[in-house]
């Protein structure tokens, strides 16, 4: 199978799709591998790292019109939309419910998506989602700490206080990866934390392992307003799989929170927590409604592109060998972790969730 590793293209986005390592486990597994000149700088991989694990280095044209398997880190973009082609497969994160253009182009295109973010192991688990969420959650701290100085237009609240003065104050929306990760790193700060979650189960586990100074606290609308009161900092982190993320924050909200607050929407790339999100870029990550600060960068993990790159080719490599060993349709047979990851397949939608954020008619993937 040829497979393609193209540099990519969306604004500030500095990761790779493959690691020279994932190069030379495919060339000996017999796969000839084209890496775009150029895909690995930003994450501070050589062209020769690639040429000497065995790849062939070329440019985008070349790897869009003859690989039959494209690896990826973000959804294609508006230049790489008009090359995907009929039985191409491309494996890479989606988040086709924030994004209907995106998702009927993909469909016109008659490619087939394989969406990182869909692909859920039988435990439930979701692999190739975790570590990006595990990036996302912490660095979410790290830019809300940034964000509440006051030349950022925040509070100018430190995060961990000192002594004699109260440390910030933490909401966490979401006890998912990103947000044990956001909570862990808040707690380690010394700010006061509070994580909001409607799994029981899920608010005990974290009761037990994350440090004193972390509350738990069922979520609820009441609830919510009432955090959002007392937050200086406020991480959107829930999550619905391959759907339109909650919206949890609606534009009333905002009035209760006090002014300079800050909030971090993690869950923009899927739509967004808040009904004033909007999509923001590393250039200018932030603006301001009704007082409160709104950091919405869809590719969060994008600005740490060393750590992001080897967290997420190590949790991708061992699927994308098993797309190019077998070919997806006895992947798919083999794992039904893949046939959940497949969003479009060949001229139509298979991504039950997608179809109900456009009402949009769609159909299973059967391999």
């Amino acid at each position: 199978m040829i497979v393609g590793v193209p540099r990519e293209t969306k604004q500030h986005e500095y990761r790779v799709g493959m690691l020279p390592a994932g190069v030379e486990s495919l060339t000996r597994a017999g796969h000839r591998v084209l890496v775009e000149q150029g895909a690995g700088l930003g994450s501070g991989i050589a062209d020769a790292e690639y040429a000497t694990a065995g790849a062939a280095l070329t440019d985008p044209s070349a790897i869009w019109a003859t690989a039959d398997l494209v690896v990826k880190v973000k959804e294609p973009q508006a230049a790489e939309l008009t090359q995907l082609r009929a039985g191409q497969v491309v494996f890479t994160y989606f988040h086709f419910a924030a994004d209907r253009a995106l998702t009927e182009a993909v469909i016109a295109s008659g490619a087939t998506a394989v969406a990182y973010e869909t692909l859920r192991e039988a435990n439930g688990k979701l692999p190739l989602l975790t570590p990006m969420s595990e990036v996302a959650g912490r660095m979410s701290i790290q830019e809300g700490a940034k964000c509440l100085e006051r030349p950022q237009h925040g509070r100018g609240i430190l995060l961990g206080g000192v002594p004699g003065v109260a440390p910030a104050v933490v909401v966490i929306l979401g006890g998912g990866v990103v947000g044990s990760n956001a909570a862990k790193v808040a707690a380690g700060f010394g700010a006061h934390v509070t994580v909001l979650d409607i799994n029981l189960d899920r608010l005990r586990y974290l009761d037990e392992t994350l440090p004193g100074n972390v509350t738990t606290l069922f979520s609820d609308r009441y609830t919510i307003r009432d955090e959002l009161a007392r937050a200086d900092l406020v991480i959107g982190a829930a999550l619905i799989p391959g759907a339109r993320a909650p919206v949890l924050i609606e534009r009333a909200d905002l009035a209760r929170m006090q002014a300079g607050a800050v909030f971090v929407d993690v869950a923009i790339d899927q739509g967004g927590s808040a009904e004033t999100s909007r999509p923001t870029n590393h250039d200018v990550p932030t603006y301001v409604v009704d007082g409160i600060v709104h950091y919405c960068v869809a590719n969060i993990p994008g600005a740490v592109a060393c750590t992001s790159s080897y967290a997420l080719c190590n949790a991708t490599l061992p699927y994308a060998l098993k797309l190019a060993n077998l070919g997806l349709p006895a992947a798919a047979r083999q794992s039904r972790a893949f046939a959940e990851a497949v969003n479009v397949h060949e001229g139509r939608l298979t991504n039950a969730a997608v179809a109900q954020a456009f009402d949009m008619s769609w159909s299973a993937y059967v391999p």
